[in-house]
């Protein structure tokens, strides 16, 4: 049995480390499912989830050249697909959040622009925000007198 990228086994939990666990496949080889594929939250402690010698449904999601086997556990669990991608117009349903004023202004405007205005908007609100709060602090480690 060849493992392939995509195809979903059952394998057993042969060890545990702080990164990831580490499952024996049906074939005899053994892959690593990082502590980021254990779950769809934010995975703290693996021994939370896991423990050695648990039998898991992995799939495969990568096989490098030098034989090591990447598995995931998160996306073995088969679930409906996200709900942005079944309604293919549920952006005009809904109201768009933010200011009412740039709501139509934007057609024709590439990513990138639209990427560069946000920067510099952020940048904007960011130094604002910064001289804001040093202004409350006394700046720059200004003794209150």
């Amino acid at each position: 049995m060849s493992i392939e990228v995509g195809s979903k086994l059952q394998g057993k939990v042969t060890g545990i480390t702080n990164f990831g666990a580490f499952v024996e496949l049906p074939n005899g080889s053994t892959g690593l499912v990082h502590i980021s594929e254990v779950a769809d939250n934010y995975v703290k402690d693996i021994n939370d989830h896991l423990k050695v010698g648990d039998q898991v449904e992995v799939k495969v999601i990568n096989v490098e050249k030098d034989g090591k086997i990447g598995l995931s556990i998160k996306k073995a669990k088969d679930r409906p697909e996200p709900e942005r991608r079944q309604h293919s117009n549920s952006h005009s349903q809904r109201p768009r959040q933010g200011r009412p004023n740039d709501r139509n202004n934007n057609k024709g405007e590439t990513f990138e622009s639209k990427m560069s205005k946000f920067l510099k908007d952020s940048e904007d609100r960011l130094s604002s925000l910064k001289r804001h709060t040093e202004s409350k602090r006394g700046g720059r480690g200004a003794k209150r007198g």
